[in-house]
């Protein structure tokens, strides 16, 4: 396999860090899908799967802000139920890598969340029984196998796990401390992955992250403001609206 060296040598390079590294600070906080810019744009900046090595660490320190602030709102139920089927969508992505170019998967995985968002929205307007839907024994597992194969190939699992938590009607603090500590665990369990079996995380993608650290703070900060002035409802729909974006993003 292939190793990859990642290195800060222009300025490009410096200000997509530093903006996406905001961005991702900000999404871990609360708002839900604003770092869709940041894949693409850390893609260009640095090569496609070379910017997953570095993404992937700054996804990790900042889910430890987020869970360090939101430690006491998470529904663990949720996160159990989802885990055991993410970490087997781990083993698909990896088996997936080998067979084709993975942007069909991205347009499956589109496929998959637009079907979901429209059976939820369907069930707020009284179509179907909501609890009926999300009881059914495949629900979880599928939006965790889901969520691990999209997490893997390209830390893009956000509008996965926001359509399910959406679709189980949590209040936004519970929203979004949930989300922090299913991440928290998932991205943690990808390092090795990553270390080992792609070989894109190493002493010069981790320098890289360090430049990052101080804007993943900067972004926390205006994410934990965004949370705390935004209604309930006003924060529902921001979420369904960055959900569908950053699925229409999944499409290019």
């Amino acid at each position: 396999m292939e190793s990859f060296h990642i290195f800060l040598s222009s300025p490009w390079q410096i200000a997509a860090l530093a903006f996406c590294a905001t961005l991702i600070g900000m999404s871990k906080t609360g708002v839900q899908g604003i770092n869709v810019i940041s894949i693409p744009l850390m893609a260009l900046a640095f090569g496609a799967k070379e910017s997953t090595g570095v993404i992937l660490p700054m996804l990790c320190f900042a889910d430890l802000i987020a869970v360090v602030y939101y430690r006491r709102e998470a529904e663990w139920k949720y996160v159990f139920k989802l885990l055991p089927a993410a970490v087997a969508g781990f083993s698909l992505a990896l088996y997936a890598d080998t067979l084709m170019p993975l942007k069909y998967f991205g347009h499956l995985m589109a496929f998959c969340i637009f079907l979901g968002l429209a059976v939820m929205l369907w069930t707020e307007r009284g179509g179907l029984s909501v609890k009926r839907i999300s009881s059914s024994w495949c629900y979880a597992p599928a939006f965790g196998l889901m969520g691990g194969f999209t997490t893997m190939i390209g830390n893009a699992a956000g509008p996965v796990m926001a359509v399910y938590l959406l679709s189980m009607r949590l209040p936004k603090l519970k929203f979004v401390g949930t989300n922090a500590w299913f991440f928290l665990v998932v991205n943690y369990l990808k390092i090795p992955l990553q270390v080992f079996a792609w070989n894109n995380i190493n002493l010069g993608s981790l320098a890289v992250d360090a430049a990052g650290v101080p804007f993943i703070f900067i972004g926390a900060y205006f994410g934990i403001k965004f949370v705390k002035r935004l209604p309930e409802a006003a924060f529902r729909k921001f979420i369904i609206a960055m959900t569908v974006l950053s699925t229409l993003a999944m499409l290019l």
